[in-house]
């Protein structure tokens, strides 16, 4: 599942298409896709791990889900798009195995812009309150969730906990105050390192425990387990990974 970081460089990488005109639209989306025809691109926008583009009275949401992907200017033979967007003057952006839906309301009364971890109206303070009023929520589930951290996916998760060396289930109500506030700094940390690695194709080369079978720091067997209500896969080393309950 394509994290935050991943979304905004999408966004990045179709900058070139705002203020352009949707000429043509195929896919097998259910959508009423014909609706896109000769909109004009106001702006593309991210919010977590949506993808925005907005349109003069309406816009359209992109999510990636679990296998979701993009081609810009090219497509896959192999494969047929859920939506693909062509645009006057040549060029075209083609989804994959997402999921498309039309937002009818302005994107600002829909959107809590102030809990993505990659926006500039971020605001830790926030997150701090929101996480404090949830003092029985295990860490791993907190740091998916997008209501306090959009955009954080379970790349993120893992290499935040491992990196702060806190247990996954660790309680949040249970974490020192330091170790609480280190969590909410280092999501918004690693979500930019995230960026930067991804932009130069190293971000693997760059993860210590999500994956891994052993523990850089100890040189033990990194424990690997699908926790939480998620159940998302979570690597972690009992040793230097303290339980906070």
């Amino acid at each position: 599942m394509p994290e935050g970081p991943s979304i905004v460089i999408l966004k990045e990488q179709a900058a070139p298409f705002a203020g352009r005109t949707v000429r043509a639209v195929q896919g097998n989306t259910t959508i009423e896709k014909e609706r896109l025809v000769d909109q004009r691109v106001e702006a593309f926008r991210s919010w977590g791990k949506h993808f925005l583009i907005e349109l003069p009275d309406f816009s359209l949401r992109v999510h990636f889900m679990l296998f979701g992907s993009y081609r810009i200017n090219e497509s896959k033979s192999w494969a047929v798009p859920r939506l693909s967007l062509a645009f006057d003057g040549g060029g075209e952006i083609n989804f994959y195995a997402c999921s498309v839906r039309f937002i009818e309301e302005p994107l600002d009364l829909v959107y809590d812009w102030w809990a993505d971890v990659m926006s500039e109206h971020w605001d830790p303070k926030l997150a701090l309150r929101r996480l404090r009023a949830q003092p029985g929520t295990l860490v791993c589930d907190a740091l998916l969730d997008q209501d306090l951290f959009a955009g954080v996916g379970n790349i993120i998760k893992n290499e935040v906990l491992f990196r702060i060396r806190v247990h996954p289930l660790s309680t949040v109500g249970a974490l020192p105050a330091k170790k609480l506030r280190e969590l909410v700094d280092e999501a918004r940390r690693y979500s930019f390192d995230f960026y930067e690695w991804k932009k130069q194709y190293e971000l693997k080369k760059h993860w210590l425990a999500h994956t891994k079978r052993t523990c850089p720091r100890c040189d033990i067997p990194l424990k690997k387990a699908h926790l939480g209500k998620t159940h998302r896969r979570s690597f972690f080393c009992e040793n230097c990974q303290i339980l906070y309950s």
